[in-house]
């Protein structure tokens, strides 16, 4: 096994772009350069990184798997290099951040508080709002960096973008629920239960997307853009609901009387990612808050 970090730059665009011409754009190389990488690199993986379709590339399980590692090494090396330009703490100047509903509670609580140790003299300010809102912000140079759900980004051609976390949806359940003891449950099962919707960061839309393919309009019996008022309501019986595995928290009040669980079918897949304006001279202070951002919760990159 001899991969290059040529390859793994080549291939985490992939994985964020989900094309060979998205990513090519975005390094500004060919294409035929970025096939022939993920070609060389899935060899010597022995493994299958992409599903190959008309409209472009989806991601395996085997490539969310070497997306984790690949993420940390490029991380690695970017923080080894950092470490060698500028002694830690000598950062200044300001930073704009700006973060959706569901990641100011998930993600970066626990980001701010290590990049205000790392960097002290930095004036920090953060704004929480929607992720169109915020795109606009970024756009207009109002902002400089963002954490947000980057899976439905709308302006890919003026943002640029970087995978921090990929989480699947599951089903939430109460544990005295019918389907907590069946050995699988699809799709279908869900679309016949009442729904519990968190309406923030457009869970509720992937939901609604998701369980319409079926014909029939899902029984929504509440909406809430409180990811605890989701945990108390399924807790106690009053429906279940789906919700990618990043908010799931059995330790949390209410977690020990839910139950989470594999759902059989196409079920979506969040992107969690920090955001720029592309083609923006980044600040010392925006670099280093991309960087932390990499190498995720507690030093470790986020869960994949």
């Amino acid at each position: 096994m001899s991969f290059t970090l040529k390859q793994l730059r080549y291939f985490v665009a992939v994985a964020e772009k989900g094309s060979v011409i998205g990513a090519a754009q975005s390094l500004s190389i060919a294409q035929s350069s970025v096939t022939e990488a993920l070609k060389n690199l899935e060899a010597d993986l022995g493994v299958t990184l992409f599903e190959r379709h008309a409209r472009g590339l989806n991601i395996t399980h085997s490539g969310h798997q070497f997306l984790r590692h690949a993420t940390q090494i490029l991380a690695d090396v970017s923080s080894a290099q950092r470490a060698f330009k500028r002694p830690p703490g000598t950062t200044s100047g300001r930073l704009n951040i700006g973060v959706t509903s569901l990641m100011a509670g998930y993600v970066m609580s626990d980001l701010l508080s290590r990049y205000r140790r790392m960097n002290p003299v930095v004036d920090v300010s953060a704004l929480e709002d929607s992720g169109e809102y915020l795109e606009h912000l970024l756009i207009g140079g109002e902002l400089d960096v963002a954490v947000m759900v980057i899976s439905n980004l709308r302006d890919r051609m003026a943002l640029q973008s970087e995978i921090l976390d990929v989480s699947a949806f599951r089903l939430w359940l109460p544990l005295n629920h019918p389907l907590a003891v069946r050995e699988s449950i699809g799709l279908d099962d869900v679309a016949r239960e009442p729904l519990i919707m968190l309406n923030v960061d457009e869970m509720e839309e992937e939901a609604v997307k998701l369980l319409s393919a079926f014909g029939e309009r899902p029984q929504i019996a509440f909406r809430t853009r409180s990811v605890e008022a989701v945990r108390s309501l399924v807790a106690t019986g009053a429906g279940v609901t789906l919700l990618p595995d990043l908010v799931y928290r059995p330790w949390s009040l209410d977690g020990d009387r839910i139950e989470s669980r594999d759902v059989s079918g196409a079920l979506p897949i969040v992107q969690v990612g920090v955001v720029w304006r592309r083609g923006l001279p980044l600040s010392p202070a925006v670099r280093d808050f991309i960087a932390l951002a990499r190498m995720g919760q507690g030093g470790k990159h986020l869960r994949i």
